[in-house]
């Protein structure tokens, strides 16, 4: 799975080179290359104001400025490649989610054709681009819609690249509702007809969490709706009234995400997600002093880790041929009612000296001291909050195996009730 971080709100299109040297350093491998930061939608509009005042006068201008967007996003496409940094997909201009200017879907159009070429330099497998909605009457959006992603289908081709559309709010007198293909099953319908009139598996689907969010969605559902179309999420946080892109967990209320995180990841791990995870927090990286961005890129990584490892929880667990459980209580409970079948401990351990030789979930509870005799390749998982302690405990006792964290937070409900005397 791609762990990719977005570029807006850090990294400057004129001068890259400290934005980019900050991700690298955090620890992102691979990043979004957003070509809307070379082609802001208010440059677009300006644009076509300016192509609608000049007419015949300076067509050259115009006709030309798809290739300029070339240029301006190659000083980050050197930086990544000088770092090192992949990008496996790139994000295509758009326009203001309120505009009305239908005249512009034209140089929409020129736009995502110019960004398939800056995409197949800079290495991209995947192309986000906004269905067209400006100027489109509801019952013309699909027809619309089909023709432009058809056009666009032979340039992807041609440049390797695969198309995925994104779900999209609209405004709707000062509220924000769903808009263009923000419906699972309409997304995987428009998706589905495309590849079959091209005869191959050209387009995929992108989705916005936090557009989803905004409309009220469960997220569960549309990723089940998509199941494989499915090649990329946004991960970004809002209070689902206000679009903004904040870094995940920051939007809550006394303890409490805004945002449903728990329905998205339980969906992304029954379709068997292991696609690209994108990371969008560009209003909170905005809202940082620059001298304190490096250290906030860091823990971005480190909470794009954490999504990756609770989506790929059980790749986790079985990547190790023998494994044991430290800790007798709730989590190892946990463990064993949702993994223990796939994926059996030979025991679990515990500090309490009161349960040694008992039985706990069918397994046998044992001292620390146990660890010493396992085989080298046999995983030590920690059932309990206090990992770092325990962690530190065992290396101290001279334990050299792998010794990982397990922590399941996205369990369905009915794991979730806790021992007696636990309460």
């Amino acid at each position: 799975m791609d762990m990719v971080c977005g570029l807006s709100g850090m990294v400057s299109v004129r001068n890259p080179v400290q934005g980019i040297s900050d991700i690298s350093e955090a620890g992102f491998e691979s990043v979004l290359l957003d070509i809307g930061m070379c082609c802001s939608p208010w440059e677009i509009e300006a644009l076509g104001r300016r192509r609608s005042e000049s007419k015949a006068e300076n067509p050259l201008e115009i006709s030309s400025y798809p290739e300029e967007m070339l240029r301006r996003a190659d000083p980050i496409r050197n930086q990544c490649v000088k770092r090192h940094i992949s990008m496996p997909a790139a994000y295509a201009p758009y326009l203001k989610r309120d505009s009305q200017r239908g005249d512009l879907n034209d140089l929409l159009f020129l736009l995502a054709k110019e960004s398939l070429r800056i995409g197949k330099k800079a290495g991209c497998k995947d192309l986000i681009v906004r269905p067209w909605f400006a100027g489109i009457a509801k019952e013309d959006l699909w027809h619309c819609n089909k023709e432009y992603y058809l056009r666009l289908a032979a340039f992807a081709k041609e440049s390797g690249i695969r198309i995925l559309l994104v779900n999209l709010c609209r405004d709707l007198n000062g509220h924000l509702v769903r808009g263009i293909v923000s419906e699972g099953e309409e997304a995987a319908l428009w998706v589905d007809r495309l590849n079959e009139e091209v005869g191959e598996e050209r387009f995929g689907f992108c989705m916005d969490a936090g557009a989803c969010n905004l409309c009220g969605q469960n997220m569960q559902e549309f990723v089940l709706a998509l199941g494989k179309r499915l090649k990329a999420v946004i991960l970004r946080d809002c209070d689902g009234h206000k679009e903004t892109s904040m870094l995940p967990f920051i939007c809550s209320d006394s303890g409490q995400a805004y945002t449903d995180w728990l329905d998205l990841i339980r969906g992304l791990r029954k379709i068997g997600f292991d696609e690209s995870l994108i990371l969008d927090f560009s209003d909170t990286a905005r809202a940082f002093s620059p001298l304190l961005r490096p250290q906030f890129i860091r823990f971005a990584k480190a909470v794009a880790e954490y999504f990756k490892w609770q989506v790929e929880m059980e790749s986790f667990l079985k990547k190790y041929p023998g494994r044991v459980l430290f800790g007798a209580g709730n989590m190892c409970r946990n463990y064993m009612k949702c993994y223990g079948e796939a994926y059996p401990p030979l025991f679990t351990c515990d500090n309490n000296q009161a349960l040694w030789g008992q039985e706990f979930c069918g397994l046998e509870v044992k001292p620390p001291e146990s660890l010493k005799d396992l085989p080298e390749d046999c995983a030590v998982f920690i059932c309990n909050v206090y990992y770092r302690e325990i962690e530190a405990q065992l290396r101290d006792m001279g334990i050299r195996n792998p010794i990982e964290f397990f922590n399941d937070e996205y369990l369905p409900a009915y794991h979730f009730e806790p021992l007696k005397g636990d309460r």
